[in-house]
């Protein structure tokens, strides 16, 4: 188990990689620790992996990295969810840019609960913003909906959100754009141990003693876009991290909702320019949230997120179809059945495991979900 994880871990912190290459790799070989113990030449096989990656997968430290951030990790009680594991979050794992490895700290239940909203904003909130953010989130639970209220911890409307969750005692979800050794701005560590303290979590795809570099927080933008139901643009000017945001959760067929504001006010140009250009709803109650959303409705959300997201190839189907109404099966009686070779049905498998349609079991045994 200890060198399992040392591997997906590893894999996670190869430069240049990234997290699609990072599935690519996984699906091609079987399994992580084949990754590492591959040659050259069947690197370059992989599609994306030119001979600069496949020189970076050789050559790395990661393996040694990663032993000393398991290290941390058991000293700090910090959770490794890898893309595969139950705990992972659902509704993220459907986005093909998800990471591969994510480290947690506080409630895990949370991270796969049906009800999930991702709000986000300018850091120059004005009372306007800040009033909309409270009377929003206060509605929700007032209205008996008990979401978990996603957000970056910055400074303005995400610091709001997340205090007015807990006022409200609403859990609350912080997603980082650095390791958790750290927390910034340091200036938000009472209210990071609060929302740990009342059922809530930090979040990040980021190793401890990761540089504080901008470009990360841009990255965590689409965490804080796949892991929920919907967005919320409080505030935000023509640009900034907001529309960012906003444009992910488009891109992930999520809904997107925004605040309006007067004409020639600075922080509302980009919420207005989002409701102008179609990208998002107009949100003026709770009542466009539970309209838009269903949320008077009392059916699994959840469940029927799983299945809208998931988009399969024809070998996909017909690797499912195979299964018919039997519960489990060998590898090489799927690969019979189907007609195609064990290597392209081991990495079909892997991909149906991605989207959570099936299931491995011990003795390359598959079971359908």
């Amino acid at each position: 188990m200890y060198n399992d994880l040392k591997y997906k871990l590893a894999l996670s912190m190869i430069s240049g990689i990234g997290s699609i290459n990072a599935k690519k790799l996984i699906a091609h070989f079987g399994t992580v620790a084949s990754v590492f113990k591959a040659k050259q030449k069947d690197l370059l096989k992989v599609p994306g992996i030119g001979s600069f990656l496949a020189k970076e997968i050789l050559n790395t430290d990661a393996l040694f990295r990663a032993e000393k951030e398991i290290e941390f990790t058991e000293k700090h009680k910090i959770d490794v969810l890898f893309f595969l594991d139950k705990e992972y979050p659902e509704k993220l794992k459907h986005c093909e840019d998800a990471p591969i490895i994510l480290y947690y700290k506080g409630n895990k239940a949370i991270l796969n609960q049906q009800k999930i909203i991702s709000i986000v904003g300018t850091r120059n909130a004005t009372r306007y913003g800040k009033d909309n953010c409270n009377e929003l989130i206060k509605d929700l639970k007032a209205n008996g909906h008990s979401p978990l209220i996603v957000s970056g911890l910055a400074y303005g409307i995400d610091i709001c959100a997340h205090q007015a969750a807990l006022k409200n005692d609403l859990p609350t979800l912080a997603v980082l754009g650095h390791g958790l050794h750290t927390i910034y701005p340091a200036a938000h560590k009472k209210t990071a141990k609060e929302l740990i303290a009342q059922g809530g979590g930090l979040l990040t795809e980021f190793p401890s003693n990761s540089k504080l570099d901008p470009s990360n927080f841009v990255r965590r933008n689409r965490i804080i876009a796949g892991i929920a139901d919907a967005t919320i643009v409080i505030e935000s000017a023509k640009k900034g991290g907001s529309l960012i945001t906003a444009d992910l959760a488009n891109s992930y067929n999520r809904d997107v909702f925004a605040f309006p504001g007067r004409l020639n006010d600075k922080y509302s140009t980009g919420c207005n320019w989002l409701i102008k250009t179609n990208r998002a709803a107009l949100i003026e109650s709770v009542k466009d949230i539970e309209y838009i959303l269903g949320w008077q409705q009392t059916e699994n959300k959840q469940a029927v997120q799983k299945q809208l997201f998931v988009e399969l190839t024809d070998d996909e189907k017909k690797l499912l179809s195979v299964f018919g109404d039997v519960e489990e099966l060998a590898i090489d009686i799927i690969s019979l059945k189907a007609d195609m070779p064990m290597s392209k049905v081991s990495a079909l498998l892997l991909n149906l495991e991605f989207s959570g349609l099936i299931k491995s079991l011990p003795g390359k045994i598959y079971a359908k979900i």
